[in-house]
């Protein structure tokens, strides 16, 4: 799907440039609002974005997007609407048909594949640009608008780390590696991730952290009550994973499938431990006890496939936007147990179909 920095010469400019004119576009009488995903990527946009507007004197506000919750849902945009910011910035959501907020000046920051154009919004998408920028990135680049950031340069860098472009050859993960330190950085992301995976889902003493702190070690060697919430999260999330990674994948064709019940969300872990095993297989790593009344899977591959298209071809009749976004080769969903039924007959495993 088209989207403006795909044909620019350089990229950093034109989202720089996209997020100066929709920054002066909002109603400074009101604060802005800043919507984000609550993973390593999502949190380090969020805390980029507040602290570069903070420092310009633009107000803002942060509501974080969690477990089982989606800007496109009614309930959000509802409460989008309540809460009358004077712009909204959104980031690490993905890009789906639909104005979240129409009257609302809106910039969206993501670098998912579209599956739709949000409206009126400006949209500064690193899809299909080669590397890929992920959401924190582009926030960074786009902050640059508003004064120098290179404080904020470690957020980043989670980002980038979290969303495993490590290898992409972007020269701010350099410089942050440089500046900071491969381990620490790779430590700090572990620490950020694992709240957001817990059972209470929680993601708010990593985002109070990042808002707050000058480098990885702040989340690293921290002290207080948030960075052990971080810490505390990280024990609850491997004991988890060592319990889910105990279940042996069925197999049909080319789908290897692992269901279990946890309320932690551990599946895309499980999904990509399993990628790394059945390397010719499209991994679906289920959970049906991450939330009540749905099954969350997560697809991932070695293999090539785009596994987007896979779901498109499989996709359940009740199907909604839970399902099937992200990227070609890390994707999911959420289907309630009538759907899931649908799902995993279709693919050929009649013995995972549940109650509904």
């Amino acid at each position: 799907m088209d989207h403006p920095l795909l044909h620019a010469t350089d990229w950093r400019t034109t989202a720089r440039d996209l997020f100066s004119a929709g920054v002066a576009s909002f109603d400074r009488s009101r604060p802005a609002l800043l919507l984000g995903h609550f993973d390593a990527d999502g949190l380090g946009a969020l805390a980029i974005l507040s602290r570069a507007l903070r420092g310009a004197g633009h107000p803002a506000e942060i509501r974080l997007v969690g477990k089982g919750e989606n800007p496109w849902d009614d309930a959000l945009r509802s409460e989008i609407a309540e809460r009358r910011p004077g712009g909204l910035i959104v980031t690490d959501l993905g890009l789906r048909e639909g104005a979240l907020a129409p009257g609302v000046p809106t910039l969206i920051i993501d670098h998912h594949r579209p599956t739709g154009m949000p409206g009126d919004a400006t949209v500064i998408s690193g899809h299909g640009l080669d590397p890929e920028p992920t959401s924190a990135l582009l926030a960074y680049v786009c902050a640059g608008a508003l004064g120098d950031q290179s404080d904020l340069l470690w957020l980043a860098a989670l980002g980038l780390i979290g969303d495993m472009a490590e290898q992409a050859g972007f020269p701010e993960l350099a410089e942050a590696q440089a500046r900071y330190g491969k381990t620490a950085l790779r430590d700090a992301v572990s620490l950020v991730n694992a709240p957001r995976r817990t059972a209470a889902a929680d993601a708010g003493p990593a985002l109070r952290l990042l808002l707050s702190g000058d480098g990885p070690k702040v989340i690293t060697k921290g002290e207080g009550a948030d960075a052990d919430a971080l810490r505390a999260a990280k024990v609850e999330v491997r004991d988890a994973v060592e319990a889910a990674r105990r279940v042996a994948p069925k197999v049909r064709g080319d789908v290897a499938l692992i269901r279990f019940h946890s309320p932690c969300q551990i599946h895309p872990l499980i999904a990509q431990q399993w990628r790394g095993r059945l390397k010719d297989k499209i991994v679906l790593a289920a959970n049906d006890g991450y939330r009540d009344g749905w099954v969350h899977f997560a697809a991932r591959s070695a293999s090539g496939v785009d596994l987007i298209d896979f779901l498109h071809r499989h996709r359940p009749p009740g199907a909604d936007s839970h399902y099937g976004s992200g990227h070609a080769q890390a994707t999911g969903g959420a289907l309630h147990p009538t759907d899931w039924n649908a799902f995993v007959e279709g693919l050929g495993f009649p013995e995972e179909i549940l109650a509904a």
